[in-house]
């Protein structure tokens, strides 16, 4: 069965983290909450605090060679969190080496930007980071979904079905040679 990590910390944006892992497991694949510490992280809707989810791996328990994919939710907090740490950009960084799907939404870009695997890559994002993107060297575009060499990218949350389709979709087709950071 393919396994997939959700990387997330507190301050995520609930439904871009609740609603890929519900249609990923719809298909049959088991998901881990991987964050930087044991217990449950707090995601953010509407402009206030929400629900807290169980962590189901920390960063120290786990390798990008355990997963078929990485999915990272957005939010602002979680990632300016997620970027200051480096086993999480060791952690995305792998998964680019090892040529695996990579799905990031919303703010989720600020933490590839800093992990230095945008460069030359075909992607969108919550338009508020566009200029972050073009900057670090993305060739940015405003697309409900962007999918280059099994790298999915989203703006936001109404986003979210388009997302989760080509996830999946580029999940089940396993490793893209042509990936890379």
């Amino acid at each position: 069965m393919k396994r997939i990590a959700i990387l997330a910390t507190n301050g995520f944006e609930e439904s871009e983290l609740k609603s890929p892992k519900e249609a990923m497991e719809k298909e049959g694949l088991n998901v881990d909450i991987v964050s930087l510490e044991k217990g449950e992280i707090k995601g953010w809707a509407d402009g206030n605090w929400s629900n807290s989810y169980t962590v189901d791996k920390t960063l120290n328990e786990v390798r990008a060679e355990d997963y078929n994919a990485l999915v990272l939710p957005g939010g602002v907090i979680n990632p300016d969190l997620l970027r200051r740490e480096e086993t999480a950009l060791d952690f995305v960084r792998d998964f680019f080496k090892l040529k695996k799907p990579v799905a990031a939404i919303c703010h989720a870009p600020w933490t590839l930007i800093s992990a230095g695997v945008v460069k030359g890559r075909k992607m969108t994002s919550f338009h508020s980071i566009k200029d972050d993107l073009i900057n670090a060297g993305a060739d940015w575009v405003d697309q409900e979904v962007v999918v280059d060499e099994g790298f999915v990218t989203s703006r936001n949350p109404d986003d979210l079905p388009a997302f989760n389709s080509k996830l999946v979709e580029e999940i089940k087709e396993g490793k893209h040679e042509m990936q890379h950071a």
